[in-house]
């Protein structure tokens, strides 16, 4: 029903929605792919929910000035590092009104504080609403079990799968050949 797209994914979206990213992580090529995700949101139902904030700086290093601006607002010689708070509140809203969150990716350069917040926030907000017994949360992937991890929660979601591309596959329906080999023997 909803598609939430935080961290470097979200800079190629609002790319392709024409805002400004400035030196951030950003798949140019992929703009038409976007702009076609994007629009098949209307005709199926599904929302796409790109971060109405950001967390911008100059440099990615911890502790780097850094300033929450709006999404169309990012200056060029900046990085999208983070969701802002504004998103990541939004985010918490949307997630009260799920029964289930498949979580694959950080919101942001979580490793590196400040630019931690928006993840921290969302996941503490995913895991609470886990523990009142109002949302299945399943996440898989290396980089969002540390992202859990440094937010105090991987132990409070439903499950917590380290196979990133492999768990996305398993959920697609897709054959794992490590899979297989066990319902063989």
């Amino acid at each position: 029903d909803r598609l939430i797209i935080g961290g470097g994914m979200a800079n190629t979206f609002l790319f392709a929605q024409g805002r400004e990213v400035g030196r951030s992580l950003c798949e140019r090529d992929l703009a038409d792919t976007a702009r076609d995700i994007l629009a098949k949101d209307a005709v199926t139902g599904c929302t796409v929910a790109l971060p109405d904030d950001v967390v911008e700086a100059h440099e990615f290093r911890a502790g780097a000035p850094s300033k929450v601006v709006p999404n169309d607002r990012v200056a060029t010689d900046q990085m999208i590092l983070d969701i802002g708070p504004v998103a990541a509140a939004r985010l918490g809203t949307l997630l009260s009104d799920c029964r289930t969150l498949v979580w694959n990716g950080p919101l942001g350069a979580f490793e590196t504080p400040p630019f931690d917040a928006g993840t921290v926030t969302v996941a503490r907000t995913a895991a609470a609403l886990t523990a009142a017994g109002r949302l299945l949360s399943v996440a898989g992937g290396g980089d969002t079990v540390a992202a859990l991890r440094h937010a105090g929660v991987a132990d409070e979601f439903s499950y917590v799968s380290t196979a990133g591309g492999a768990f996305l596959e398993w959920l697609e329906g897709k054959e794992l050949p490590g899979v297989k080999a066990l319902e063989i023997g």
